[in-house]
């Protein structure tokens, strides 16, 4: 029996073979009916569908979208917040024919074929991110403080946590507790400048790892009435601790977390939430205009997107303790 191609279907069909073509990579290109009819020839042929590695030829594109993430891929399958991100980017694109390919860490960007490339919250000096630079593939960076990328889709890091530590402030807290992973960067800077001088304990941990013995250290020798998480897993760490050791939130101890996760609400957690939805169709929305600007020029160039956060008050929060509204 002779092989099935789309030249056999266009024949049988009466149609071109580029609309053969189409019926299974752009189908928003034909009427419903016109597909339905060149997918039934195509079942009643045997025809399965066009070989990926006979397109990545003849086009010279992959229809994939590389995902950056330098953590564990379990941790992006476990996390709410990153698998909507995730979720999002991979619904926006599917529109256009392009498949998502998560590239762990430990397998060489340099060896996985893509279009394109999504850095989700990487270091910008890890190997993995320099190897895609290298590529001269269109990125985009999400999350990332990279200038190098081609477009950098982020939130209000910053004015969130600004004002995440102004509520304490306003509230009369004096000795605050700050836990994030790393020195420096943007929600470090807002939570700073909220303080308004006030110069707080900075304790580091593993946003997705078990924090519970530094907690602990930090609630039991620190006993500051106030935590800013990086967050909602760690703010959640830090109100069982809390409870483990028998103080009262808010009473004794207010607690503010980050991204507003699913377990925030039912914790009573006040927090700052971002939309890790908007967040996926702003980077897919990116990757399609930088893609058309490699056949088009003169196609509209992507712009940098700072997506804005909003602070969410909860029960975790109140005033300070009486006589605790000074500096410790």
């Amino acid at each position: 029996m002779s092989r099935v191609t789309l030249q056999s279907i266009a024949d049988r069909v009466g149609v071109s073979r580029m609309t053969v073509s189409n019926a299974f990579s752009r189908p928003d290109q034909l009427s419903a009916e016109l597909r339905a009819s060149i997918l039934a020839v195509a079942e009643e042929l045997g025809y399965r569908g066009p070989d990926p590695a006979a397109r990545s030829l003849a086009t010279g594109t992959s229809g994939a979208i590389g995902v950056l993430w330098t953590e564990p891929l379990r941790l992006a399958l476990s996390d709410a917040v990153t698998a909507r991100f995730l979720g999002a980017v991979a619904d926006e694109l599917s529109a256009d024919g392009l498949a998502l390919t998560m590239l762990p860490p430990t397998v060489p960007a340099h060896d996985v074929a893509m279009d394109g490339a999504i850095a989700y919250s990487c270091a910008a000096d890890a190997a993995p991110v320099e190897w895609l630079r290298r590529r001269g593939i269109p990125i985009v960076a999400v999350d990332m403080t990279w200038t190098d990328a081609g477009v950098r889709v982020t939130i209000d890091d910053r004015g969130g946590a600004r004002r995440a530590a102004a509520h304490l402030v306003e509230w009369g807290h004096r000795r605050v507790a700050v836990l994030t992973p790393q020195p420096g960067g943007e929600r470090l800077a807002g939570w700073l400048e909220g303080l308004a001088g006030i110069k707080p304990v900075v304790g580091f941990v593993d946003i997705f790892g078990d924090n519970r013995t530094a907690i602990l250290d930090l609630l039991r020798r620190r006993r500051p009435t106030a935590v800013l998480c990086a967050s909602d897993l760690v703010a959640a760490q830090v109100l069982a601790v809390a409870g483990e050791l028998g103080l009262e939130v808010p009473s004794e101890l207010s607690v503010v977390g980050f991204d507003d996760h699913p377990v925030a609400a039912g914790l009573g957690l006040t927090t700052v939430r971002q939309d890790p939805d908007a967040k996926g169709r702003a980077a897919a929305q990116a990757m399609r205009q930088l893609l058309a600007r490699r056949t088009d020029p003169d196609a509209v160039a992507p712009s940098d997107v700072e997506l804005p956060v909003e602070l969410v008050l909860r029960q975790s929060t109140g005033p300070a303790p009486a006589g605790e509204g000074t500096p410790g």
